[in-house]
């Protein structure tokens, strides 16, 4: 639920209740991290530096302190400010994707299954291309398929049992 944050000219927040609403937002957020650390997606949206986002993150920075604190290492600093964000972006209104939130997968092909289709089209053009060739085609660009092929090797298209 966003908590609605009124800043005055200076950029101070001005309500105790908002600050302690936030406060238990931070407060869950960081022991969700903290628990989860492998199964969260660190996407967040780039924000905008608005007098309204400066103050609620001045308002933020100081309630981390006990946390950053009482951290034994790199990884659960880093869970904790991770945290910090998650609980501030509902705060400004901003928008979390949430693929991979849910499920914990996302429903895209990785990247390593796509790399390895495409190169195993490539490899059957190139067969094909090359059955062509046996089979007595000798379009030009066919034989330059069939010497890139062959190419790095001893063997030559001129030798007669190359087909």
């Amino acid at each position: 639920m966003p908590v609605v944050v009124d800043s005055n000219d200076d950029g101070t927040v001005a309500q105790e209740l908002e600050l302690e609403q936030m406060r238990s937002t931070l407060e869950e957020a960081i022991v969700e991290t903290l628990s989860n650390l492998s199964k969260i997606d660190r996407d967040f949206p780039r924000l905008a530096l608005s007098k309204r986002n400066r103050a609620v993150v001045r308002a933020v920075n100081p309630m981390l302190v006990t946390y950053l604190e009482a951290s034994r290492d790199l990884c659960e600093t880093d869970s904790i400010l991770f945290g910090a964000a998650l609980a501030v972006c509902p705060i400004i209104d901003a928008k979390l994707s949430m693929a991979g939130r849910a499920t914990g997968q996302s429903s895209a092909i990785p990247a390593w299954r796509i790399r390895i289709e495409e190169r195993i089209a490539k490899a059957r053009a190139l067969i094909g291309r090359l059955i062509c060739f046996r089979s007595g085609n000798t379009r030009p660009r066919i034989v330059r398929t069939v010497r890139m092929a062959f190419a790095g090797t001893n063997v030559s298209l001129s030798q007669p049992d190359i087909i």
